[in-house]
């Protein structure tokens, strides 16, 4: 699994990185940062919900 974000269709919800902190971050704008691409197993879970609130459809998954 690879996190992919279009930077150009975030516009800073920040429900990714409040729902998966350890895989997503704010940047000094506030929107998405990937700091972790590939999650580990544990992080997953977390990283599939926070893709699939993305208001903006900003964030995809790679499999």
């Amino acid at each position: 699994m690879r996190i992919v974000l279009d930077v150009e269709s975030c516009t800073g919800h920040g429900r990714c990185y409040a729902l998966a902190p350890a895989v997503f971050a704010p940047d000094d704008m506030g929107h998405c940062e990937v700091v972790t691409p590939e999650p580990t197993s544990e992080q997953e879970e977390l990283a599939r919900a926070a893709v699939a609130t993305c208001p903006e459809d900003a964030l995809g998954i790679e499999e």
